[in-house]
């Protein structure tokens, strides 16, 4: 690589910590203890999941988002064939062969944000749902572990499983904000199984049953983090460290959000600074 190639990739990465750094997300406490490759990796792909997650949540026309994507999906391609465009794209190409990414996971993660940017996504089935948690969380887990240092079925074991955790703890923290853009990511076999027979977000977040849906989706939350404790003990010591991290503060989030309860989802709850500041130090320093 020459130097001038040099000093362009490192401005594309400096820009992208930047980035993160601002954001000031749980993510960021998670990751700011990795050795600085793995860390700035890490900041690689967060910035690219930012960025098609804003395409997909953006107010833009359907066909206008998917038009987006799909140049994601040839940029993907174009990082695996040698030749990245775009600045954000140079510096996942080095991440990528740093630590042997997957094109697979890349794309699920673009296909993921599709499923938003087709149509709102309302009341889906169970395996929709789980279809989706996968694209647009366990992928980006199977990415993470691996850059952790994990190996690639451990990787995954560890992914499946928290991913799911994270993504079904967000749709119960974001009932209101997501029902504002018209999107309901409770499946409709529990909102039959309630008796909520009403499909239009708002009607379904005013149902009196909503708490028993809300409850069930908790349990399933709850049990997929016990599965990814499990799953990161057979992981190489060191290497979990930042998904603990991440995985604590969620599972904090989750407990929070079961003591609000469902009547009230209108109150923002997320976990303190000084909750992320306690999980980083202890996941990160020892």
């Amino acid at each position: 690589m020459s130097a001038t190639a040099q000093q362009a990739e490192g401005g594309d990465q400096a820009a992208i910590n930047a980035q993160v750094a601002a954001a000031k997300t749980s993510f960021y406490w998670a990751m700011r203890f990795l050795p600085k490759p793995r860390r700035e990796a890490m900041f690689a792909l967060y910035a690219f999941c930012r960025e098609v997650d804003d395409i997909a949540d953006s107010e833009d026309a359907p066909a206008i988002k998917i038009a987006a994507l799909a140049g994601w999906r040839r940029e993907i391609d174009a990082i695996y064939d040698g030749s990245p465009r775009l600045p954000l794209a140079r510096a996942l190409a080095e991440t990528v062969r740093a630590y042997n990414l997957r094109r697979a996971d890349f794309i699920a993660i673009i296909a993921g944000m599709e499923m938003d940017a087709q149509a709102d996504i309302n009341a889906p089935s169970l395996e929709e749902l789980d279809l989706y948690c996968d694209r647009v969380a366990s992928a980006v887990g199977r990415i993470s572990a691996k850059i952790f240092g994990a190996g690639q079925e451990q990787a995954d074991r560890v992914a499946n499983a928290l991913g799911r955790a994270l993504q079904l703890t967000n749709i119960l923290r974001d009932l209101a904000e997501d029902a504002a853009r018209g999107r309901l990511y409770l499946p409709h076999e529990l909102l039959d199984k309630y008796g909520i027979s009403e499909r239009a977000p708002s009607a379904v977040l005013a149902n009196r049953a909503l708490p028993l849906v809300c409850n069930e989706i908790a349990v399933m939350a709850h049990e997929r983090f016990h599965e990814a404790d499990r799953a990161m003990k057979l992981c190489p010591p060191g290497t979990m460290r930042p998904a603990r991290v991440m995985g604590a503060v969620y599972a904090d989030i989750l407990k929070r959000l079961e003591k609000r309860g469902w009547r009230r989802i209108d109150e923002r709850v997320s976990a303190p600074t000084l909750l992320k500041l306690w999980c980083a130090l202890r996941y990160g320093l020892l």
